[in-house]
């Protein structure tokens, strides 16, 4: 009996968890420009900020990733693009040349985020601001975006570096 309702209890949490996943994800719908195709693929997805986000068709993003959105930045994601899980794209980060000791004074630079068509981009990637990313590139997975990316590019690193051009008769 005690096992019976153990499942039942379960199955009743995942429920209302995933519930309010999809509730979370539709008021993001209504919040900010994404196509309906688009997929969250995946639990604790977060965009927050007060930024623009337009997102195109036929693309997703994995579990536990995040887009930053500072006021006056966007993020522009293009069609066909497949964001893995924990990727991170933040629209304004602190200056790295400052005392961090004075938390109140700090500056930030700030910058728009462009992902273009067909971008595949792997886990645990963190793109900085101000970054393009060209059409029908790859970024390899734990890599560190400093700089924009060219079309059919594969990079990868920390930070990223181009490892070459994809083929055109691939």
């Amino acid at each position: 009996m005690k096992r019976l309702l153990r499942k039942i209890l379960v199955r009743v949490y995942e429920w209302a968890k995933a519930a309010s996943q999809q509730e979370k994800y539709m008021a993001f719908r209504q919040k900010y420009k994404i196509d309906p195709t688009f997929r969250f693929n995946g639990n604790n997805i977060l965009i927050y900020g007060k930024g623009k986000l337009r997102i195109g068709r036929n693309s997703y993003i994995g579990s536990g990733s995040t887009l930053q959105l500072d006021q006056s930045q966007e993020i522009s994601i293009g069609d066909n693009c497949r964001i893995s899980h924990n990727v991170r794209m933040y629209t304004s980060s602190p200056v790295p040349d400052q005392d961090f000791s004075n938390f109140k004074n700090l500056t930030k630079r700030y910058g728009n985020i462009t992902i273009g068509n067909a971008v595949w981009i792997g886990a645990n990637v963190f793109i900085n601001p101000g970054v393009s990313v060209g059409d029908n590139a790859i970024i390899g997975a734990n890599s560190v975006v400093t700089k924009d990316i060219e079309p059919n590019a594969i990079v990868g690193g920390v930070p990223a570096k181009l490892i070459r051009f994809k083929k055109r008769d691939a």
